[in-house]
C-alpha cells in the first residue's frame, strides 16, 4: 500500500497519555500527557509513544518530530507505582515492559527524520533517555535533570547507549552513579541539551529551530543523520539491545529494587541511605 502523500487529520490523537498531530509542513508534535503525575511513564504512555511512532512511519512527507511535555514538567521518569506492579509480575511480562520502553527510545534515536525535544521543569530517569535520543534539545532555564534510577535500586540499562553518546562516558559515570540533580546550564555544559532559554521563550526557540530544519533538504538530513549514527557506532544491534532489556528487567525484580521501591511507597529512606547517615553520626 502506498504511503499517503500528505499528512492529514487521520494521523492524530487528541486524547490519552500521548497526544500527537501533524501540520501541513510535515512537522509532527508528540505531547506527553500525564501532567497529574508530571508525565511519569507507565505502560500506557509507552504504548502511546509506540503507536505514534508506528503511525508516523506511514507519513511520506514527514519532516520533523517535536516532543514536549504537558504541564509544569517534561517527564519525571518512571511511574514508580507502575514499576512496583511490573516488578511483581511474571518474568515474561517484566521483560516485555522493559522491551517496549527500550523500543520507544530506540525508535526516536533511529528516526530517519530529525527529532527536537523542548524541555521544561523536571526531566528525570527515562526522560533523560528520551532527550538523549533526540537530535536537538532545547531546555527552559527552569529545567532540572537527573539519571535517578540508582536511587531506587534500579538501573538505567536501556537508556545507557543514548546517554553515553549524548554526554560521554565520563559525565555518565558521575551522574548515573550519584543520581544527583543538575540544572539546565550544567545539562548544556555536559552536552545533554544544546540550548537554554527563558521558560517564556521555549516555544519561540522551538519555532526558530523548526525553521532551521525545514530550510534543509529532507533526504540530505536523513542521510546525514544515518551516516553519523553509523560512524559513531550509535546504533545498538539486536543482540546488545536484548541484553540491555534483560538486564534492566532482571534488576527491577531484585531484592535491592524491592527495597528501593518500598522506600518510595512508604516515604522513607532506603536501608542504604540509613546506613550512610548512621555512619556519619
Amino acid at each position: 500500500m502506498p504511503k499517503p502523500s500528505k499528512p492529514h487529520a487521520n494521523f492524530s490523537s487528541s486524547t490519552g497519555p500521548v497526544l500527537w498531530d501533524i501540520d501541513e509542513r510535515g512537522v509532527a508534535r508528540l505531547v506527553l500527557n500525564r501532567p497529574e503525575v508530571n508525565n511519569a511513564y507507565d505502560g500506557g504512555l509507552v504504548e502511546g509513544l509506540l503507536r505514534a511512532t508506528e503511525a508516523l512511519r506511514d507519513i511520506a512527507d514527514l519532516r520533523l518530530i517535536v516532543i514536549k511535555g504537558n504541564g509544569r514538567h517534561f517527564q519525571a521518569g518512571a511511574d514508580l507505582k507502575w514499576i512496583e506492579t511490573i516488578a511483581k509480575s511474571s518474568p515474561d511480562e517484566n521483560i516485555a515492559a522493559s522491551r517496549a520502553t527500550a523500543e520507544a527510545v530506540r525508535r526516536l534515536n533511529h528516526s530517519p527524520v530529525p527529532t527536537l525535544a523542548l524541555v521544561q521543569g523536571g526531566c528525570f530517569g527515562g526522560g533523560t533517555g528520551i532527550i538523549a535520543a533526540c537530535d536537538v534539545v532545547i531546555a527552559a532555564d527552569n529545567a532540572m535533570f537527573s539519571i535517578s534510577e540508582v536511587r531506587w535500586g534500579l538501573t538505567a540499562a536501556i537508556i545507557l547507549p543514548q546517554l553515553i553518546h549524548g554526554i560521554g562516558l565520563r559525565q555518565l559515570r558521575r551522574y548515573a552513579l550519584t543520581g544527583e540533580r543538575f540544572g539546565a546550564e550544567e545539562a548544556r555544559r555536559i552536552g545533554l541539551v544544546h540550548e537554554v532559554v527563558p521558560v517564556s521563550d521555549l516555544e519561540g526557540a522551538g519555532t526558530r529551530m523548526i525553521e532551521h530544519f525545514l530550510a534543509n533538504g529532507p533526504m540530505a538530513i536523513g542521510e546525514t543523520k544515518m551516516l553519523a549514527l553509523e560512524l559513531a557506532g550509535a546504533k545498538v544491534d539486536d543482540k546488545s539491545f536484548e541484553r540491555l532489556v534483560e538486564s534492566h528487567a532482571a534488576k527491577r525484580q531484585s531484592k535491592e529494587a524491592a527495597e528501593g521501591l518500598a522506600s518510595f511507597a512508604e516515604k522513607r529512606s532506603a536501608v542504604w541511605g540509613d546506613r550512610a547517615r548512621k555512619s556519619k553520626g
